[in-house]
């Protein structure tokens, strides 16, 4: 063995700052790919032509809703979401040079949640400056995802009463939480026991203390009713003990770092997961589970899906159907044909200053992406079940494609596979909506796309 040089630990580490800023390099110049072929496809909308003649169509929409419609946000949580910045402010403030260098603190460690990820460190949230990029920036986007998608499901979908339990595992700065108190004011004056459960203890400091300013502004309904849930904070990892078992558990952006990290395949990461989410729940538990939009966690939520409904558990959103997935994204990481489960929505209608602090980070949002899976046990669930016999249901899933012909269509979800809906006369058809769809035309005599095989149905 040859023996060490005395300059070769100063070499090394010249060369792994090098390596890290090409890896930057790349990962900018593929997200300015990203944005210039987005700018391209809205171009390519000018050249769709609509049908202004009698065409036959497939099927009717009977009825159509949007799991991340920004109107059933109660006006409170606007004001909230708008304003985040200042709540954070008032709880860890920053001096003028600290918020000069925000933008690129936010640069810096979205490099390490993405192209950096392998080299993070374990107890990354823990530094000053990354917990407050992650609070002031990340978090706000999460909260504007996760309150779309909780304010959009069903009145009775969580079914939380006075003394139940909610868990929150790798609760983070407790986004989750916070989202769902937003979201859903009916909740607000519930007398819940919340359970947050973090590696990080400074993390979940900081996210009670956030969570206590954003309920003393977004009230509870009833002005005798407690003004914030009981919050106990519970240091360790997934399978640390509680005291009660949970009638509503979530996971918010927790398993893709997990599975980022575990050799084992997939399908037992899934089979072990679910294990560890059932010791936690009541026998009338609703599950929540969202990660980002990206193929190996559209495949990861797919997986937990099947072993929910293998538990006796009802998907009750995004999917209109419990049978098969139809987009599972097998092999998608690896450049496979399957199609992957993510929704995403127009950030139009985020906040203006979370907007603007994206640009300044170079990191601008056109739309917000997200991957997530509500399911509840199926004893609780039978008034769901007999409510969804009307109509057949379909889960558009993509942004609009742009098909040969100047036609546009959206690969979407239904209880007989993957489809593909067509939109010959303009219809205001988006990601995430959730169509109830009368068929004309029997689903064996229609066409097939080329692409995908999948059934094409003129609506």
């Amino acid at each position: 063995m040859s023996e060490e040089k005395f300059y070769s630990r100063f070499t090394e580490k010249k060369s792994s700052k090098a390596e890290a800023k090409n890896r930057r390099r790349e990962f900018n110049r593929d997200r300015d790919k990203y944005f210039d072929e987005k700018r391209r496809g809205l171009d390519k909308k000018k050249q769709v032509s609509f049908e202004t003649r009698n065409v036959p169509v497939d099927a009717k929409i009977i009825s159509s809703f949007n799991c991340f419609d920004e109107k059933k946000l109660p006006a409170d949580a606007v004001k909230v979401l708008e304003t985040y910045d200042s709540i954070v402010q008032s709880v860890r403030p920053m001096n003028s040079r600290q918020l000069a260098a925000l933008p690129k603190d936010i640069r810096t460690l979205s490099h390490q949640l993405t192209d950096e990820r392998e080299s993070r460190h374990v107890s990354y949230m823990n530094a000053t400056e990354q917990l407050s990029a992650y609070l002031r920036y990340f978090t706000w986007w999460n909260l504007v995802r996760l309150t779309r998608v909780f304010a959009n499901q069903k009145k009775d979908a969580f079914n939380l009463e006075d003394g139940d339990a909610v868990l929150d595992i790798g609760s983070g700065p407790l986004t989750a939480v916070t989202a769902l108190w937003l979201a859903r004011p009916e909740l607000r004056g519930k007398k819940l026991v919340v359970y947050c459960m973090d590696i990080s203890q400074s993390t979940m400091a900081a996210g009670e203390e956030i969570y206590l300013s954003v309920a003393a502004k977004a009230r509870p309904l009833d002005e005798k009713a407690e003004p914030f849930w009981k919050i106990i904070r519970v240091k360790g990892e997934m399978g640390t003990g509680i005291r009660k078992k949970a009638k509503f558990i979530c996971t918010a952006n927790m398993f893709n770092e997990l599975y980022q990290k575990d050799k084992e395949a997939p399908e037992k990461i899934a089979d072990r997961q679910i294990q560890n989410l059932l010791r936690y729940a009541d026998e009338d538990c609703s599950l929540f589970i969202a990660e980002p939009g990206m193929p190996v966690a559209g495949r990861f939520i797919s997986l937990m899906r099947e072993r929910f409904i293998r538990n006796q558990f009802r998907i009750l959103s995004p999917c209109p159907h419990q049978g098969e997935c139809a987009m599972s994204g097998l092999h998608a990481r690896y450049g496979g044909s399957a199609k992957w489960c993510n929704f995403a929505f127009s950030t139009e209608g985020a906040p203006a200053k979370l907007l603007k602090l994206s640009e300044s980070a170079g990191l601008p949002k056109e739309r917000a992406v997200i991957s997530y899976i509500l399911a509840k046990r199926e004893k609780a669930a039978a008034a769901e079940k007999a409510a969804d016999t009307e109509g057949t249901k379909v889960a558009v899933v993509s942004d609009p494609i742009y098909l040969p012909g100047n036609r546009q269509g959206f690969y979407s979800c239904s209880e007989r596979g993957m489809v593909l809906v067509l939109n010959p006369y303009g219809k205001n058809i988006k990601s995430g909506d959730i169509l109830t769809l009368s068929p004309l035309t029997p689903l064996d005599k229609l066409e097939k796309d080329r692409k995908s095989g999948a059934p094409e149905i003129k609506v």
